[in-house]
């Protein structure tokens, strides 16, 4: 006959696991997001430097909170936008984009993303989609 073994000295207590996510990385990924939005840019061109580690703590226009409890995320994404785009709709855009990409990449719960748009940026005749001459009439002779 077998004996019982008293599994009780068998028995391992439950792995706790988590993870932590810096400030800066969720940082670089809203930085990606608007990289990929046509129209849009920081106040101050700080993409190069964060992507590359230099000064990332310090990202201007972007200020990220974290609720380790409720592993939420809140944001706010200060942002020029080319003259001419409609300004309700590229904010939604990025609003959008940037919950999807940080919920996806991080598993973290969005629960605000504040956009203020700071300021116009003109484009030059070059970066037009339509160059000036394209859209004058054409006279006939």
């Amino acid at each position: 006959m077998a004996e019982k073994l008293d599994t009780k000295e068998f028995e391992v207590p439950k792995t706790t696991f988590s993870h932590d996510i810096e400030t800066r990385v969720i940082q670089v990924i809203i930085l990606q997001c608007l990289n990929k939005i046509v129209g849009v840019s920081l106040p101050s061109s700080t993409l190069i430097d964060t992507l590359f580690g230099r000064e990332v703590e310090k990202v201007k226009g972007i200020i990220v909170e974290q609720d380790s409890k409720t592993h939420s995320v809140k944001a706010k994404i200060e942002i020029h936008v080319d003259y001419g785009i409609v300004i309700p709709k590229i904010t939604r855009e990025v609003q959008e984009r940037v919950v999807e990409e940080i919920t996806m990449l991080t598993g973290f719960h969005v629960a605000a993303v504040h956009v203020v748009v700071k300021g116009l940026s003109a484009k030059t005749l070059s970066e037009q989609p339509y160059p000036a001459q394209a859209l004058e009439p054409k006279v006939r002779v």
